[in-house]
């Protein structure tokens, strides 16, 4: 594979202020993230409220914002919750809200050679989806402190060469991505095929997404 599965047993780095938020030294990592603009502020504030209440109608948030107490949870409650607005927050990106610049295989194509540029070197890059809104791909890093720079390299530099082309300045990444520890060998496969599956999903023509496979 493409790095080690999560060891819970392992060191964990979990930091709400860094992107992604959990990352263990070697351990492959699933990444989303997405354009400014592709989830409407109403929304997430919507969701906010939604996750709100689903803690509540389990008498689990105790007065807390969702964020805080998402660390009470236990290991099933959790999966659950992620498992439920998960689906919501990849349908909602999969309906290619905002302006989707992604889809012009010249800006994709800026996205693809960063995130290959220094694969086998800084990291392991394995397969990733860039859709007209958003990214997700799988990676390993020998360190957390390699990962967090990464990200950071990834989304600045990726930002200003599209805003160059589009003739746009700003924030052209929402700052947060959403990240998950691959736990086994079948959630690996399983999020393989999500990545590759997901264009047919959002009913994309060829062109308006760019798709890497990881060679085996």
């Amino acid at each position: 594979m493409l790095g080690e599965i999560f060891d819970p047993k392992a060191e964990l780095f979990i930091n709400d202020r860094l992107r992604p938020h959990w990352s263990q030294a070697g351990a492959i990592v699933f990444v989303t993230f997405r354009t400014k603009d592709s989830i409407p502020r109403e929304v997430l504030q919507r969701w906010d409220r939604e996750k709100n209440d689903w803690l509540d109608r389990r008498e689990l948030r105790n007065g807390t914002f969702w964020k805080e107490a998402l660390g009470t949870l236990d290991e099933e409650t959790r999966a659950e919750f992620d498992r439920h607005f998960n689906r919501l927050r990849e349908v909602f990106l999969d309906s290619c809200r905002g302006a989707c610049v992604l889809k012009q295989p010249r800006l994709s194509k800026i996205v693809a050679d960063s995130l290959l540029h220094f694969d086998g070197d800084r990291y392991q890059m394995g397969d990733f989806v860039i859709m007209p809104n958003h990214v997700h791909l799988l990676a390993a890093f020998a360190s957390e402190d390699a990962m967090e720079k990464q990200f950071d390299s990834w989304l600045h530099y990726t930002a200003r060469q599209i805003n160059k082309v589009i003739g746009k300045s700003g924030h052209f990444w929402q700052q947060e991505p959403f990240d998950h520890l691959v736990r086994s060998p079948k959630q690996y496969e399983y999020l393989r095929k999500y990545i590759a599956d997901n264009p047919k999903k959002a009913k994309l023509r060829p062109g308006e997404f760019h798709y890497h496979q990881r060679p085996n």
